[in-house]
């Protein structure tokens, strides 16, 4: 039986050099495109990427505390207090 194209792991891998690439060549085009001038961090080089980076790492976190707090033991639903 043959598997899904999208969990092959060659296409995984492809798909992350691709994604990786994209996002090299968007912090690149930001050297050679004129953007309006802003002030403080949002005037940094490349301020989308580390900024949506950060962001995205700190939902991560937040996400596993939450999971942490919220966790049941694996056994949760069949027990009963009859």
């Amino acid at each position: 039986m043959e598997t899904h194209w999208l969990v092959r792991p060659r296409t995984i891998r492809l798909l992350w050099i691709g994604f990786i690439v994209a996002l090299v060549l968007t912090v690149v085009a930001e050297l050679f495109v004129q953007e309006p001038a802003h002030e403080g961090l949002a005037g940094t080089f490349a301020f989308g990427a580390w900024y949506g980076f950060g962001a995205c790492a700190l939902l991560i976190v937040f996400a596993k505390g939450v999971g942490v707090i919220l966790k049941r033991p694996d056994n949760y639903y069949s027990t009963r207090d009859d």
